[in-house]
């Protein structure tokens, strides 16, 4: 992003006890609201298209929660039985894949993640290995234009390269069909009585194929004239009602789209039902909203797409990337699909918010409170040769996938850079998103999360500018803090070489920041990401404390709505003041627990949204313990 200024200054500072030459800029307003726009933030956006070959630890000090094992292409054949897949990306040879050995890694050494596979929706799956095209007497196995001819099966190939052969091989010698019931029998495989074992609750997320809106290109062997929305509207109801049957659990992640193009448009169709035009999603989320409705089964429990979006090596555009799903001002360069969103090819629309438009479609279709929630299976950055930037590009996609309670994310490229960010991310930000706003938010963003007990917060800065360091000043509300100072963990000036090793050996940056008032001032480098880690005044915030002559007590639920509970380990001994106080310091309720009563339930849906103190005392004893009413 360029700026121009009526005067550079050039000057050194040091930040976290390194010295760096930044350029003036303006000074950014930043405030947190901790009861504001309270969500809980998904484990599985701390995610990744991962095969987990490193060493278990590795992924455990990165933070990793979700991999998606599934191999993309490579699923849409897969063999569960026969433990083979076609690889459409290389003359369609059939190779040995064996999915039951990521499942059995993850339940033996990942207790925290989830794994995810995929069904097969395309109909045909690979059968044997006799039949493929001998790559290696061919050219050494070497990549050349025409991997992508249809050669196993005794093609003959077009040695002028490109994606045609001069023949193209016979489906039938190395595939087979593949119905419905044997794509979910992995279930039973997997989960049934007489089964593997495998723990189902570490595989709750199962995409429905992959890309199948480009079949005709990537799957031509299979499929080489695509068939119609309709009619794999079919085989998606089809195979997904026989899935929910088998595993009630499951999380069906659906239509699993390409990229723009395919999220608003199905091949070459105008899709019109009743005479209304549909984009591609929308119409997808209308076929199932009618099926819920006809039979009470919902089949699609997170709208799953694909993104790899097109900047044509901008930066300043890139570093924008984050905004396309809910931004509604936001003009995305690599707008096309969207232009053919009411049925023709109309210019003007060039704003995205993809998320934004699903969740209305779902809403029409499905209804209010369907709990279907949104998810990135594949994405990619730009892959450029700043780990620095990408790993601000992905940063600004964590924060803001958390702060809109999107549920899955898996980045498909993975540059230098993510891994520093994703363990930034996973390790360090808390449970829950509030609110932030920025007085500069497309330059200098703040994604804030408090845990559950609302006693401890991480606010997290991103400075997408590539040239300026910028003064960020931070102001807390509804969050009583202690001044003092107070630690950060930053990204920044990264070199070339991945960095990230553990979780104790890695390019964080350590330093202090001063919190006075509940407000906090610091200068962010260009092109940084800086976590600051704040904690509540109160010394001892535990949900059960010791409570001298009167057992344990605790809070429940925090955050709470209407109806606290105030619950003692057992009979209290002498008569205990309960009082609730804003962080003002202002006693608002108060009253008095007898001896011998262990639950008290106190309604506070007359107290606006915000940060509390509970006080408990008796003559041995106080306590102040924080909560958050949200609302």
């Amino acid at each position: 992003m360029k700026f121009t200024f009526l005067k550079k200054c050039f000057f050194v500072v040091s930040f976290c006890g390194l010295a760096s030459t930044v350029t003036l800029a303006q000074n950014v307003q930043i405030t947190v609201d901790a009861a504001v726009n309270k969500k809980k933030v998904s484990p599985y956006i701390y995610g990744k298209n991962d095969f987990l070959d490193k060493p278990a630890q590795f992924y455990k000090d990165a933070g990793l929660r979700f991999s998606r094992l599934n191999g993309g292409n490579n699923a849409s054949a897969y063999n569960w039985q026969a433990k083979l897949a076609v690889h459409p990306d290389w003359y369609n040879n059939v190779y040995a894949a064996d999915w039951d050995a990521p499942a059995q890694n993850i339940t033996n050494n990942f207790p925290d993640m989830q794994g995810m596979f995929a069904f097969q929706l395309l109909g045909r799956v690979a059968s044997n290995a006799n039949n493929n095209f001998n790559d290696w007497g061919y050219n050494q196995a070497q990549y050349w234009s025409g991997v992508h001819q249809n050669l196993a099966g005794g093609g003959t190939p077009n040695t002028s390269g490109g994606g045609t052969a001069l023949v193209d091989g016979n489906p039938e010698l190395f595939s087979k069909p593949w119905p419905a019931d044997s794509s979910v029998g992995i279930l039973n495989d997997w989960f049934g009585a007489n089964g593997k074992g495998y723990n189902k609750d570490q595989f709750v997320y199962w995409n429905m194929d992959n890309e199948v809106d480009i079949w005709n290109g990537t799957h031509d062997w299979a499929m080489p004239t695509q068939l119609s929305a309709s009619a794999f509207m079919d085989r998606y109801i089809e195979l997904a009602k026989k899935a929910k049957a088998i595993y009630p659990g499951i999380k069906l992640c659906g239509p699993v789209t390409t990229s723009e193009w395919q999220w608003y448009k199905w091949s070459n169709e105008s899709i019109y039902v009743n005479g209304r035009y549909y984009p591609w999603i929308e119409y997808f989320i209308k076929r199932l909203g009618d099926e819920y409705k006809a039979t009470g089964i919902k089949l699609v429990d997170v709208l799953d797409i694909h993104n790899y979006p097109s900047y044509n090596g901008d930066d300043a555009a890139a570093l924008q990337g984050h905004r396309i799903y809910y931004d509604t001002n936001y003009d995305y360069p690599g707008s096309n699909g969207v232009k053919t969103s009411t049925g023709g090819w109309d210019t003007s629309l060039t704003k995205q918010y993809i998320f934004k438009r699903v969740e209305d479609w779902l809403t029409e279709h499905f209804g209010a409170n369907h709990g279907i929630t949104t998810g990135v299976s594949e994405w990619g950055t730009m892959s450029s040769s700043n780990p620095s930037l990408e790993s601000v590009i992905y940063a600004s996609h964590l924060g803001t996938f958390a702060n809109n309670g999107v549920e899955l994310f898996s980045p498909w490229n993975w540059s230098v850079g993510m891994w520093e960010t994703l363990h930034l991310f996973s390790r360090y930000a808390k449970d829950y998103s509030v609110s932030s706003t920025s007085s500069l938010e497309n330059t200098v963003s703040a994604y804030t999360t408090v845990n559950q007990a609302a006693d401890a917060m991480t606010v997290i800065i991103v400075n997408k500018d590539m040239n300026a360091s910028r003064t960020v000043t931070v102001n807390l509300n509804n969050f009583a803090v202690e001044n003092g100072n107070f630690e950060t963990l930053q990204i920044s000036g990264l070199p070339a070489a991945e960095t990230f090793v553990s979780h104790t050996t890695n390019a964080l940056k350590k330093n202090t920041v001063n919190v006075n008032s509940n407000s906090f001032t610091v200068t962010v480098p260009a092109l940084s990401t800086t976590a600051v880690l704040i904690k509540t005044s109160t010394l001892s915030v535990d949900k059960v404390s010791a409570l001298p002559g009167s057992g344990g007590v605790m809070i429940y639920p925090n955050p709470v709505n209407d109806k606290l509970n105030i619950k003692f380990d057992s009979a209290i001994t002498e008569p205990t003041q309960i009082a609730i106080y804003n962080i003002a310091g202002q006693k608002l309720k108060v009253f008095t627990v007898n001896s011998g009563q262990e639950l008290h339930t106190l309604d506070v849906s007359g107290l606006s949204a915000g940060s509390y103190f509970l006080s408990v005392k008796n003559n041995s004893y106080k306590k102040s313990i924080p909560f958050i009413i949200a609302r």
